[in-house]
C-alpha cells in the first residue's frame, strides 16, 4: 500500500488525539457565513518521502497532481504573482480587481540578487549551484520576505526549501534531497496537495541537473484539521489504501523552464471516491 497513505493516517491521528484545540481563542480565520474557524493543531509535524521508492500521492481520494503541478509551476517557472498565468481557481480567494496577489510567491522566486557569480533569481540560483556545486549545503530559497509582508495578500505558507545532495556508494549519479519548511497547514485542504507538488518539482530539477530523487523532508509548524473538516478526516482515514501510482516524467526536457504538465505520465492510480465542497476557511 501507498506510505504517503500510512503517513497521512498516522499524522491525522495524531493530530486528533493528541493535538491542541484553538476553541475560543482570537484567532484570524473564519468561514464563509462569519463564524471563527477553529483548530485542532500539533506543533512541529515531520514527514518523510523517499521519491526513489514510489511516488507520494495518497490514494485515499485522488490528488489532481497536474492541477498541483500547475500550480507549482505558476510559481517556480512562471515566478508569477498573478491568477491570469495560472490555470486554475485555487488562488483566486486571494487576488485582486487586477489578478494580483500582491509581493507573494512567485513574485519572491522571480526577484534578482547579486551574488558572486552575478544577478540570478533564487529558482535560477538552485539550478546554478545544482550544477555546479551540488555539494554546497546553502541551497535553499525562502520566500518569507519580511520587508514586502504588508504587499502580500496573503503571507506565505509553504515559504522555504532546502536542496542537499548527497552521493550513494555504487551510484553513478548524485541523489537530491530537499526538506520543506511550512509554517502552517489545511491538513485535508492542502497536505497531499504540496507534497506531491513538490515531488515534482524535485523529480524535474534532479532530471535537468542529472541526478537521482531522494528524500523530501517535509516540516509543518503549525499541521491542523479545522473544526468542520474533523468528522470528514475520521471517514477518510478508515477508507481503504491501495497501492501508490507510478509517475514518470518526459525524459526529453532538460531545461526547468520547458516543462509542462503534459510531461507528465501517472499510471495505475487507483484511489477512494473525491470529497467534493471541502469547506475552506478564510
Amino acid at each position: 500500500m501507498s506510505l504517503a497513505d500510512k503517513i497521512f493516517v498516522d499524522m491525522c491521528k495524531d493530530i486528533l488525539e493528541n493535538g491542541t484545540s484553538t476553541e475560543g481563542e482570537k484567532v484570524r480565520p473564519h468561514w464563509e457565513d462569519g463564524t471563527s474557524a477553529y483548530t485542532i493543531k500539533k506543533f512541529g509535524v515531520v514527514n518523510r518521502y523517499d521519491l526513489s521508492k514510489e511516488f507520494p500521492a495518497i490514494t485515499l481520494r485522488k490528488t489532481a497532481i497536474r492541477t498541483c503541478t500547475e500550480e507549482m509551476l505558476w510559481i517556480w517557472q512562471r515566478k508569477s504573482n498573478n491568477i491570469h498565468d495560472l490555470n486554475s481557481t485555487v488562488w483566486d480567494e486571494w487576488a485582486d480587481a487586477d489578478g494580483s496577489i500582491g509581493k507573494a510567491y512567485g513574485y519572491q522566486l522571480g526577484v534578482k540578487h547579486q551574488y558572486k557569480e552575478g544577478m540570478m533569481d533564487q529558482v535560477d540560483r538552485v539550478i546554478y549551484d545544482l550544477k555546479n556545486n551540488p555539494f554546497s549545503r546553502r541551497i535553499m530559497t525562502n520566500i518569507y520576505v519580511h520587508a514586502d509582508l504588508h504587499e502580500m495578500n496573503l503571507y506565505p505558507c509553504a515559504y522555504s526549501m532546502t536542496f542537499n545532495v548527497t552521493h550513494q556508494p555504487g551510484d553513478e549519479k548524485l541523489t537530491l534531497n530537499a526538506i520543506l519548511n511550512q509554517r502552517s497547514q489545511d491538513v485535508l485542504a492542502a497536505n497531499n496537495w504540496n507534497v506531491c507538488q513538490y515531488a515534482v518539482l524535485m523529480h524535474m530539477l534532479a532530471q535537468v541537473c542529472d541526478m537521482k530523487v531522494g528524500e523530501l523532508v517535509h516540516v509543518i509548524a503549525d499541521a491542523h484539521i479545522y473544526d468542520r473538516h474533523v468528522p470528514i478526516i475520521r471517514e477518510l482515514i478508515k477508507r481503504e489504501q491501495h497501492p501508490a501510482p507510478k509517475f514518470t516524467l518526459n525524459p526529453d526536457v532538460k531545461d526547468f523552464y520547458q516543462f509542462t504538465t503534459k510531461d507528465i505520465t501517472i499510471e495505475d492510480y487507483v484511489t477512494g471516491s473525491q470529497i467534493k465542497n471541502i469547506p475552506i476557511a478564510v
